[in-house]
């Protein structure tokens, strides 16, 4: 068995690393105060961490290093992927020839292992590695940029709750020793919390070397049962309980109205499914994604309407940035309203608790720069240009690639502005562990065309895209990034030191990560390595696009049709929303309703529901505050867990107990 313990946006990897540096931390402060780290330092070697853990796995290293082989070593006589796809792939993007037929050595030798004694081929990566770190690096400064323009919008202004940031908050004011420090390590309910999962995957665990003891199960799935009952229900959707107490411990934080509107949506989800079961419609899948196509669509609509509803919201803002970048020549035309330079924020400013806006003592008031401007990641200017820059060297890059111009636009604008803004925004508001998407951009195009249309070498390109970015978005670092910037309004950060720092660790996973991701394989064997990754991913757009290079698809309106009705109720669902408090369902919530991150999470939703709502009708906001220990306890004890049987596994070979966020 495996453990992923980096592909959730509160990786259980670095959860399990701070808490490795808090009782080390705590142990100096005991012996030598002087030296111990202080909050703000622990946030960002954690932070550093955490962007490390999530690029190193699913969030560009598990991707992005097989895709560049992969579809030469499961090149077969009856795929035809040589022949489909070899010509139309640039050379420079890959480490097989594209002019020979695969599968040839230099994939082999990465997925069935070198034989002892031979070297890695290192020269044979350097090329193509170094061509995508340039995409790579446009494509993580232009998150960057986003999120310094963001970043008032959603924690000043809108004042999102960003649930996870809570317990590395608590844990960093907790081990630095500020006043009242020891609150949250002394509280007899945060051990309570931590002890359940604790004592459930100690059982679990022993039950994997010892199988006469029990196993307490994680995992019910509902479709046997539901199969056995025929048409219309065995056509629910793939549906699973997953009981993960972690995932209930960061539910507990989010507000109920957004809980039960999670909920809520995933079983109206299941209810369509069977609903257009008993009209005679079996279940269709959207291509690559576990729902159904029509709720692929819907989805897609969703996400139109959501993306021009945070847009609308944050107009006010986003003049404000243009304005402060851009300023009329009168007040000096430098992109900072004055000639002079801002003074920087320190580590001596004043904040308040999570929640409540930041304000800070050191306030420039001999700058006529904006304040807001200065304590961003970049300037705005900085964020302004870079953004247009990046996005121009990303949009080249993948007509480098094959695809052509206006498909490339779409590829990214779809990707970056649309699809990572919204899997942010389900981070910052909803508190989704997992950004799991339910549609492509080349999903978008079938709209109003056909794949085949688009012409092999757009389908090639699109082929490695998916496999490497658009597919699957774990690891998303607009939300990373998001975090980290309300924890450095608590905390008391210097952000643009934490830019650096951020950038210095993610100059980490492109050398050493890439290095590693190079050697296990090569030393073991990519085919014995987490199948997902190797065995799936790595060439599933070849395989999705392999028919349509065959033979030709038919145009689908039916598509339009899905797509028009979810743009339809997510924009009723908006217009509820602005007219009504009391309403709760959210265009946000639609968006989900068919991911895998709901798949998974939404019945630890619907348990944080049941106890939130009872907690604050009976018990009200200071019971609810007093619990907060016992949910941050569940979080902490279930992901170093996870951390604890990786590392048990790693160096004995134990096999691990399942963790319920697969």
């Amino acid at each position: 068995s495996s453990i992923q313990i980096a592909i959730c946006q509160f990786a259980p990897a670095a959860i399990g690393l701070l808490f490795v540096l808090v009782l080390a931390n705590l142990l100096v402060r005991s012996v030598a105060r002087r030296l111990r780290l202080r909050p703000h330092e622990i946030i960002v070697i954690y932070l550093m961490i955490l962007v490390a853990s999530l690029s190193t796995s699913r969030g560009l290293l598990e991707r992005w290093i097989p895709t560049l082989c992969a579809v030469d070593y499961y090149s077969t006589e009856s795929n035809h992927f040589d022949k489909l796809f070899y010509r139309n792939i640039p050379q420079w993007s890959v480490i097989f020839d594209v002019k020979d037929q695969g599968p040839q050595r230099p994939s082999i030798d990465f997925y069935e292992g070198l034989k002892p004694g031979r070297p890695i081929p290192w020269r044979l990566w350097l090329k193509p590695l170094s061509l995508w770190a340039i995409v790579i690096l446009a494509l993580w400064f232009a998150t960057a940029c986003m999120a310094t323009i963001l970043r008032k919008q959603w924690v000043d202004n809108e004042k999102l709750t960003f649930p996870l940031v809570y317990l590395p908050v608590e844990v960093a004011n907790d081990a630095g020793g500020l006043p009242h420090a020891g609150s949250f390590f002394r509280n007899r309910l945060t051990w309570i919390g931590f002890a359940i999962p604790t004592i459930v995957f100690t059982v679990n665990g022993l039950h994997e070397q010892i199988p006469s003891v029990p196993l307490l199960k994680l995992q019910y799935p509902w479709n046997p049962f539901f199969n056995t009952l025929g048409r219309p229900w065995r056509d629910l959707g793939q549906t699973t309980v997953y009981a993960s107490m972690a995932a209930t411990g960061f539910s507990y934080f989010i507000p109920a109205q957004v809980l039960m509107a999670l909920w809520s949506m995933f079983g109206l989800a299941r209810l369509e499914n069977i609903a257009f079961s008993a009209f005679g419609k079996s279940f269709e899948a959207m291509p690559m994604y576990p729902t159904s196509i029509w709720n692929g669509y819907h989805v897609m609509g969703a996400y139109m309407v959501l993306t021009a509803y945070l847009i609308k919201s944050a107009m006010p803002h986003l003049r404000h940035v243009w304005a402060e970048a851009f300023p009329p020549a009168e007040t000096g035309g430098d992109g900072s309203g004055s000639g002079h330079r801002p003074r920087p924020v320190t580590g001596g400013q004043t904040t308040v608790a999570v929640g409540d806006r930041s304000h800070d003592s050191s306030r420039s008031h001999d700058s006529g720069r904006s304040h807001d401007e200065g304590r961003e990641f970049l300037s705005y200017r900085a964020a302004l240009v870079g953004l247009g820059v990046s996005s121009l060297v990303a949009i080249i890059w993948f007509m480098k690639l094959g695809l052509s111009p206006w498909m490339a636009v779409v590829e990214y604008g779809i990707f970056q502005f649309v699809v990572v803004l919204v899997m942010a925004r389900s981070v910052s508001e909803a508190g989704m562990l997992m950004t799991e998407t339910s549609f492509r951009p080349v999903d978008v195009v079938r709209l109003f065309t056909t794949q085949r249309s688009l012409g092999a070498p757009t389908m090639t390109g699109l082929a490695a895209l998916d496999s490497v970015f658009t597919r699957d978005l774990r690891g998303n670092l607009l939300s990373t990034f998001m975090d980290g910037l309300k924890m450095s309004d608590v905390l008391k950060v210097d952000r643009r030191h934490l830019f650096w720092a951020i950038a210095l660790a993610l100059g980490i996973v492109l050398t050493w990560g890439s290095f590693l991701h190079l050697e296990l394989p090569y030393r073991r064997g990519a085919i014995t390595l987490y199948g997902y990754s190797y065995q799936w991913n790595a060439f599933a757009g070849y395989r999705q696009f392999a028919p349509a290079l065959e033979s030709p698809d038919k145009y689908e309106p039916r598509l339009l049709a899905y797509f028009v009705s979810g743009v339809g109720f997510a924009t009723f669902l908006a217009w509820m929303r602005t007219q009504y408090a009391w309403w709760p369902f959210s265009p946000l919530a639609f968006a989900l309703s068919g991911s895998w991150s709901m798949i998974v999470f939404w019945f630890p939703i619907f348990i944080a529901w049941l106890i939130k709502t009872t907690v604050l009708r009976y018990g009200g906001m200071k019971t609810y505050g007093y619990l907060r220990p016992f949910f941050l306890g569940l979080i902490l004890g279930e992901f170093s867990q996870a951390v604890i049987w990786a590392a048990l596994g790693a160096i004995w070979r134990l096999r691990a107990p399942f963790f319920p966020w697969p």
